[in-house]
Order: C-alpha cells, then structure tokens, then sequence
C-alpha cells in the first residue's frame, strides 16, 4: 500500500509517517520503481503501536525504547513495567504542573471584573517582574 494507504489503515497521518522514517523510528520504506514508499501489514501494525504509544503520552525517546522491547522476544517483562511505571511518574507530575496552573488561572480570574474597565489583573500578572506561576508552570 502507498503511504496515503499506510496512514489511513494506521491512523497515523503521512506525514508523521515521513517524520518517523526520517529520525529511524521506523525503518525506511521500500520503494517502487517509480519511487513511491510501500508499505505492508507490519509496517502499518508498527504505526498503530506507535500511535497507540503517543496516544498515552509516552516520548518518542520512550517510544523507540518500547518499540525495541516489543521485537525482542527475549525481552524481560520486568523492563516494560519499568519504563511504563517511570512514565507515570512523569505523567503525575505534569499533572501536578497542570493543577497548579489551574489554580494560579482560577485566582488571576477570581481577581478580575471582567467588565469595562481597561485595568486588568490577569495582564498585569502576565506583565510583572515577578513571576505569577511557579518555575514548574512557567516552563509549559
């Protein structure tokens, strides 16, 4: 199947798929004699694990890692656990990022009227010398 094909029966849009072949995620594709990419079944079941993969917020680093334990038969469980539970980790600390932002949001909202007046407080938080957000929000 052409790479049209290939991204419809994954999911994955085409260009993700170039993308995925340029930084060797993926194996480059074969080609036909005109020089179009082709892919197979397996090429697509990679790119649905891939996406399925993203999909739970794994990185790409990760991703190639989880790829690499997925065609080792000989692989030890033990290490997919690993990486699957050093994954949540980060996760619950983005969403510790994600509810202080919230929070610091929720307050900044509070404090403005939201009327007429040109004075705000949520810019003026935004504009001033100190930070309004933690080190931790102001990195996303």
């Amino acid at each position: 199947m052409n790479i049209g094909q290939a991204a419809s029966a994954s999911g994955v849009s085409a260009k993700m798929i170039r993308h995925y072949e340029e930084t060797g995620l993926i194996p480059k594709a074969g080609r036909t004699d005109a020089g179009y990419r082709v892919y197979g079944e397996r090429e697509v079941h990679l790119l649905r694990f891939i996406r399925q993969a993203r999909q739970l917020g794994f990185s790409m680093a990760q991703v190639s890692d989880l790829i690499g334990l997925w065609l080792d038969q000989s692989r030890s469980s033990r290490k997919v656990k690993q990486l699957a539970q050093t994954h949540i980790g980060e996760l619950e600390q983005r969403i510790r990022e994600l509810q202080g932002m919230k929070t610091t949001l929720e307050r900044l909202v509070q404090d403005c009227h939201g009327d007429n007046r040109p004075d705000c407080p949520i810019l003026d938080a935004l504009g001033a010398a100190a930070p309004c957000c933690t080190d931790a929000q102001a990195r996303t």
